[in-house]
């Protein structure tokens, strides 16, 4: 008759040996599940990017045919280059503001 080995016994023996093979494995399986999300979140935010900027054009092109089917080409065009001048309603002055972090205080 064989001796009978309690399974208990069973346990003790393989768990050193289970942690030793299996926390290197479960660490591989994490940092490749972590590098997979990182490519799709980049992926799908380059997606996004795409899809607002499709969407920017579109717009520009529907204003554009209809101030070009309403007839404003000129005036549009007009306004376009006293904005470009300075001049009108189109002016848009630019300043710096002052932060007070300069090295010399």
């Amino acid at each position: 008759m064989p001796p009978i080995v309690p399974p208990f016994l069973i346990g003790l023996i393989m768990a050193p040996l289970a942690k030793r093979v299996l926390k290197p494995l479960v660490r591989g399986v994490i940092t490749t599940s972590v590098g997979v999300v990182m490519e799709v979140r980049k992926a799908a935010h380059e997606a996004g990017e795409n899809i607002n900027d499709l969407a920017a054009e579109v717009a520009a092109d529907v204003m554009a045919s209809q101030i070009a089917s309403a007839g404003g080409v000129a005036p549009v065009a007009e306004a376009a280059r006293a904005a470009d001048r300075g001049e009108g309603e189109g002016k848009n002055p630019r300043t710096r503001v002052a932060t007070g972090t300069a090295k010399g205080q």
